[in-house]
C-alpha cells in the first residue's frame, strides 16, 4: 500500500462556511457558532482509499479582505484547493474568480481543483444557479459539488473526489517521471474519471475507510 500526504486549502469569502465545512468533514460535527478564522487553520484528515494512505493537511484560510495579503502564504506549495461559494450569494460567487487567479499566479505545478456551492440546504434562497456553477467549474477544469454543512450533504463525496484526483495526479507524475517526458502541466488540471467508477469508490469508502483526525498548526506541507 502507497502513501500519500497532500496539502489542501479551502478558500472563499467571509460567510460562506469554510470552517464548517471543514469541522463537518474532519469532526464530523456541525458548530452553530463559528468565530471568524485569523490568517488559517490547519487540519490533517487520514483515510485509505484506492490502495494509498492518504494524508490530507488542509488550510482553512480567512476570508476577510483585511487578511487577504495573507493568504499567498498559506496556498503556496498546495496541491488541491477548495473553492467555496455560497449558494445563497453571487458575490461571493463572482468573488471565485479572484482565487483561482492568485492561485495560478501563486502555485507552480498541477493542482486539483474543486468548486463547492456551500449552503445547498438554503434552497428556496439559491442566487447560483446549479448550471451556471456547474458552467465555470467545467470553465476551469475542476470538480463541483452543492454541500450542505448543516445537513452533511454533499460534504464527504466533495473531499473524496478530491482525494482521488490527487491519487490519480500523483499517479500521472509518476508515469510521467518514468517515461522520462519532460512535462509542464498547467494550472487546474483536475483528472476525470468515469461517474460509476467513482460512485463505486465512496460506496468502498464508507464501508471499510479507516479514518482519524486531529488539529495543528505551523508545520510544512508535503507535496504529493
Amino acid at each position: 500500500m502507497r502513501s500519500l500526504e497532500a496539502k489542501i486549502v479551502v478558500l472563499g469569502s467571509q460567510g460562506v462556511g469554510k470552517t464548517s465545512l471543514v469541522l463537518r468533514y474532519v469532526g464530523k460535527l456541525f458548530p452553530h457558532t463559528v468565530s471568524p478564522t485569523i490568517g488559517a487553520s490547519f487540519f490533517t484528515f487520514k483515510m485509505t482509499v484506492e490502495n494509498y494512505r492518504v494524508k490530507l493537511q488542509l488550510w482553512d484560510t480567512a476570508g476577510q479582505e483585511r487578511f487577504r495579503s495573507m493568504a499567498p502564504m498559506y496556498y503556496r506549495k498546495a496541491n488541491a484547493a477548495m473553492l467555496v461559494y455560497d449558494i445563497t450569494s453571487s458575490l461571493s460567487f463572482e468573488l471565485i474568480q479572484g482565487w483561482v487567479t492568485e492561485l495560478k499566479r501563486n502555485v507552480e505545478g498541477r493542482l486539483v481543483l474543486c468548486l463547492v456551492g456551500n449552503k445547498s440546504d438554503l434552497g428556496d434562497q439559491r442566487a447560483v444557479s446549479h448550471e451556471q456553477a456547474q458552467e465555470y467549474a467545467e470553465s476551469i477544469d475542476a470538480f463541483f459539488f452543492e454541500t450542505s454543512a448543516l445537513t452533511n450533504s454533499g460534504v464527504q463525496e466533495a473531499f473524496l473526489q478530491v482525494s482521488l484526483g490527487l491519487i490519480r495526479m500523483n499517479k500521472e507524475i509518476i508515469m510521467d517521471m518514468s517515461d522520462e517526458v519532460s512535462v509542464r502541466p498547467s494550472v487546474g488540471t483536475a483528472l476525470m474519471e468515469d461517474e460509476a467508477d467513482d460512485h463505486v469508490r465512496l460506496e468502498q469508502y464508507r464501508r471499510a475507510n479507516d479514518t482519524g483526525h486531529k488539529m495543528g498548526s505551523g508545520r510544512r506541507c508535503c507535496t504529493v
